[in-house]
This record gives structure tokens, sequence and C-alpha cells, in this order.
């Protein structure tokens, strides 16, 4: 029996869901598969964190110019470069760990190559799923597309490790690198008919400083970026760091911790399934207030906590953060103007990458210092205060959804302010055209679960 597709969901988006799935099942296996291909050349934990490292530092460096040069090009055209950056990359590397024994240096270099192409990737992705549906379906469509991206992210974890045991990690980077090629290809048949011209920019540091006004001069904006500077900090710290420990010492080793891992992962899936059925009228409130279940993660594991209550813990703040990250995507989407989304959405994923590998440095040194239990005991501290400091801003707790909102086209003063006549004539154009319009939500979600060609918050 053929199944009937939505009438709402018509090519572009399609292509926009179909691709992210193809490239969150390659990128979650490569991910792991990187990993052991350095310990299986003769690295140490030491050489894994810096091709990891490797990756990390060029897309914080060129995010913000990722943004600018998504602003002034077509946005479907960066889309597909940066892809094929991707796919180039992964091919050598999956190239040289299959001929030979590659060394530490080109490692890092093809890792960092990755990281630039997810650098302008990520702020032209941003928002064209959003953009290619009608406002009135708008947060049923993005948590489909984030169910799926969820699914395919935690699929293709699970098939990698199979294979990296079967084949080894070598073959899992050619297919992240096909994939790759095949999400690329599908990006280019995107139909951008529709989207007029974009007009020449006055310079790419006047079309950064021109995103950075658009930021600051919105306070729910910068609080919640500002916010997630710092919660995406103490998440990692407490993931990547410290949850092995305590896995270790106390929950029986890496299989309970594994599981509570994949709990999150499901967790996400469930919350994108809710999304698809609950509009909340307040975008952002609810959002926030969903927020405060990240903190439950940290002092599960201070107690700590069984693994069937951690995992269940970890579950919970799988479903809470993805409805903060569909209520932030959708307020985006509403109230910042087409034409300079990108700029905004690569301060925002710069906001939540930048302190990640410096919490993470820094977790060892704060764990002697301390102690470890005070230290998760922190962690889960800072998520709460700052989640409830941003609650105070006016602008979070009344910005409302607008359910035939587009994006804006140009800044809103209050919260609740109604869209304006370009905005409400652009509309039509937007339907068609997803192409050029916003979260691994960059800003939410734990940064180690996103992959590779993810285009929310971690």
């Amino acid at each position: 029996m053929k199944m009937k597709r939505p009438a709402w969901a018509g090519r572009n988006y399609t292509l926009l869901t179909a691709a992210a799935v193809v490239t969150g099942l390659g990128s979650s296996g490569a991910l792991i598969a990187a990993a052991f291909a350095v310990l299986e050349a003769g690295g140490s934990a030491t050489d894994v964190g810096l091709v990891a490292a490797a990756r990390t530092v060029p897309l914080v460096i060129f995010l913000l110019v990722g943004g600018a040069v998504a602003d002034r090009l077509p946005r479907h055209r960066v889309m597909v470069a940066a892809n094929v950056l991707n796919c180039v990359s992964q091919g050598a590397f999956a190239l040289l760990v299959l001929t030979g024994e590659p060394t530490l240096w080109q490692m890092a270099l093809l890792s960092a190559l990755g990281g630039t192409g997810q650098a302008f990737f990520a702020p032209a992705a941003e928002g064209m799923v959003l953009a290619s549906v009608s406002g009135e379906h708008s947060g049923r469509a993005f948590a489909f597309f984030r169910m799926g991206m969820n699914g395919a992210n935690i699929g293709g974890a699970a098939l990698g490790g199979a294979l990296i045991a079967a084949v080894g990690p070598g073959w899992v980077l050619a297919v992240d690198a096909a994939a790759f090629a095949l999400a690329g290809l599908l990006r280019a048949f995107l139909d951008v008919r529709g989207v007029p011209p974009r007009e020449p920019g006055h310079g790419l540091l006047a079309d950064l400083r021109d995103g950075w006004r658009e930021v600051v001069s919105r306070p729910w904006l910068w609080s919640i970026v500002l916010q997630f500077a710092i919660v995406n900090a103490v998440v990692a710290a407490a993931e990547a760091v410290y949850g092995p420990l305590v896995a270790q010492e106390h929950l029986g080793g890496p299989g309970p911790w594994g599981l509570a891992l994949a709990a999150f992962g499901a967790g996400t899936v469930g919350g994108a399934l809710l999304m698809t059925r609950y509009k909340p009228r307040y975008l952002l409130r609810v959002g926030a207030l969903c927020v405060f279940p990240l903190a439950l993660p940290s002092a599960a594991l201070a107690v700590p906590l069984p693994a069937g209550g951690l995992t269940a813990v970890m579950f919970g703040a799988g479903i809470a953060v993805e409805v903060f990250a569909v209520t932030w995507m959708m307020a985006l989407h509403q109230e910042i103007p087409e034409e300079k989304f990108s700029r905004v959405s690569s301060y925002d994923w710069l906001g939540s990458l930048a302190m990640v590998p410096l919490a993470t440095a820094l977790a060892g040194p704060v764990q002697d210092l301390i102690g470890r239990t005070t230290a998760l005991w922190a962690c889960s501290a800072l998520i709460a205060l700052l989640t409830a400091a941003v609650l105070c801003v006016r602008d979070v707790r009344w910005l409302k959804r607008r359910p035939d909102a587009a994006p804006a086209a140009e800044p809103t003063e209050s919260a609740g302010a109604a869209a304006s006549a370009e905005a409400a004539a652009s509309a039509e154009v937007l339907d068609h055209a997803p192409a050029e319009a916003p979260g691994q939500v960059p800003v939410t979600g734990l940064p180690s679960t996103a992959a590779a060609d993810d285009v929310t918050p971690h």
C-alpha cells in the first residue's frame, strides 16, 4: 500500500528531510569511526581528543563568516558546496585508513576541513525546513523533521558501531562520504525559482555588524544564546567527562552509560513526536520551562542514581530539550528577517559552541579542586539558575506564536508584535522556496549528540 504524503509536505520539504536523514545516518557512525581510526593507528586518548578538537576549532572560527556568506549567496548553493567539501574530506580520510596507516596530522587536517564545511553549512541550513511549509503547519513540519533526524542519529550510531566491529572504521568513513554526496545531490534539486535574487551587501564586516545588531536588539534572543553558551558547556562537561567516570565506578561500566545516552536520544524522538500535535501559544515560555529538566542528569550522576533511574532521567531530558528545540526554531523563524537569518544563526551557533572545549578541558581540574560530586551539583545548579534568570526576561515569557507567521521583514520591538506587511507579502514565496530561508536549534541540546550535518541546536 502506497503511503500518501501530507499535503503540506512539498517537494522542498521532502528533499531537505531526506538529505538530513541520510547525513544523520552517515555522520553518527563516522563520529565513532574517526575515534577508532586514531586508536587503530596507534594513537592515544589524547590523540583522539586532538583530532576532535581539530574539527571544533575551525567550526568556531568560521561560523560568523559562514553566516555572512550564506546571507550574500543563495543558501542552497552554500549547503551543496559544504556537502561537497565534507564528502571530499571524509572520502580522503577513509582512503587513508583503508590503504595504510594515517598519521595524526593527516587525520587532524581532514577533520579540520570537515569542521570548516560545517561552519558554512550550519548557518545556511537554519530555517530552511520551516520556510518550506505554510505557517500553520510549521510546528508539525519541523517536529517531523527533527524526529527523522534524531532517529537517523540513533540508528546511525548503532549501525556504525556494528560496522566498525565487522569491517573496520575505514568503510564507515567511506559510507559517510557517500552520504554527503547523496545529500548534496538532493539539495541541488531544491526548487528556488520563486526566490528573488539577493541584493549585494556592504562588505563582510558590515554584514557581521548588522547581524550583531539584530541579536542585541532582541532581549529574548541574546539572553537565551547567552544562557546556552553556559548550559551547553556544563552539560558537555557532565556528559563527556563526569558521566563515564561515574558509570565506571558506580553503574557497572560503559554498558549502562551507553543505555542512558540511547535513552536521551529516544527521548528526543518522543519530544519531536509530541510537538507534531502540541502548538504552544507562548513559544519561549514553554521552551524555557523545558530547559529545567536538563539539570536533572547532572543531579542524577551526583547522587548517583542506579542505572535504571539515570536512564529514565535521560529519557525525560531528551523529551524536554526537543520541545525547546522546536519552540526555539519557530521563534527564530517568526521573528528574524529572512535576509538576515544566516547571520543571526551564526551568532547562535557560536554562542552554543564557543565555551564547550573550555568546559571539557577544565572539567578534570575542577573535579580535582572541589570533588566530582560538588562539580556535578554545580552543573545542575547553574542550569537551573540560568533558566530562572531567562524567564525573568519579559519577551521570553510573552512572545506569542503566530499561526501564519513567515520570517519577519524587519526587527520587532516587542515579543507580541504582529507580522509586518512585508513579511506577509513574502509568505507565498517562502512557502514554495525553503532553500532561501535556521537547531542542532543550534543553541540547544547535548553537544556530543549532534551529527556533523545537524541543522539544529545540539
